[in-house]
């Protein structure tokens, strides 16, 4: 079995972005042994809804957040999705980047965020849009191996199935998303990860903020779901460390049962 730790930080409009930052990192570094995998959410540090504070904020790549992300995977001897921060890019531009770390705290993958949000908000006036679709290699010599391949994507992106194609097609048998999705939507949260699970027949590791970002409550509900779109393990509503446990190689084996993957491949031939 695979072990996941799926962060569900919780936001408050009184807490500073530094002091986040410090105590949830130090949460992790303390609550998250024995994981295989741990996931943290969307923009957690600033908060989705901040949009004000997102010049300030931005930091490099190889900045203090993905520093901080590779101590504590070090620390923690496992793969590590850290969420995603805002990105201040060479040129000036800014994007919203997540990262997948090795237990050895190297990064092994970068993702910017492609679909950016309008409705109701100013992510896709201030960040720039990503063009790559990103997968990786779980970490070999630990248990993440058994999730297989890694497609990475951010909130919003649920909503558009055929990423999740393109990523199928790249080999991918996990994806692993972090959101900052709100309240007033939550149950398309579940509906669309359940989906993206089931049509895909691929593990779902869906790590939601929660609380309440510039007025703005955020939904929780971070998930598990299996290959056969069933929910494996659901969190409330508050701040909360969801565990869950993911059979080795779970993609391939559902696959292997009911062949629609393959099937979809033969009609396209």
């Amino acid at each position: 079995m695979v072990r996941i730790a799926l962060v569900q930080v919780g936001l408050d409009d009184g807490e500073a972005a530094a002091a986040r930052r410090e105590r949830v990192w130090t949460w992790v570094a303390h609550s998250c042994e024995g994981a295989d995998m741990v996931v943290l959410p969307e923009l957690w540090v600033t908060g989705f809804f901040h949009f004000d504070r997102y010049p300030e904020e931005a930091e490099p790549l190889h900045g203090p957040f993905v520093e901080q992300a590779g101590t504590v995977a070090r620390k923690l001897g496992c793969a590590l999705h850290a969420g995603s921060f805002v990105e201040r890019r060479p040129d000036g531009s800014l994007a919203n980047t997540s990262v997948l770390l090795q237990p050895d705290g190297s990064v092994a993958a970068v993702y910017r965020k492609i679909h950016l949000f309008g409705f109701d908000s100013e992510e896709k006036r201030l960040l720039r849009p990503g063009r790559e679709r990103v997968c990786a290699g779980a970490p070999p010599g630990t248990r993440a191996r058994g999730l297989g391949r890694l497609g990475m994507a951010t909130c919003y992106d649920v909503r558009f199935p055929e990423q999740f194609r393109e990523l199928l097609d790249a080999g991918v048998e996990t994806y692993v998303v972090p959101a900052a999705w709100p309240a007033a939507r939550i149950e398309h949260w579940r509906l669309l990860t359940q989906a993206r699970a089931l049509e895909n027949q691929a593990v779902f590791l869906g790590c939601n903020a929660s609380g309440v970002c510039a007025g703005n409550r955020v939904g929780g509900r971070s998930l598990v779901c299996d290959p056969w779109g069933v929910v494996r393990a659901l969190a409330g509503e508050g701040e909360q460390l969801l565990w869950a446990e993911v059979p080795m190689s779970a993609a391939a084996a559902a696959r292997g049962l009911f062949p629609a993957v393959s099937d979809r491949g033969a009609a396209d031939s």
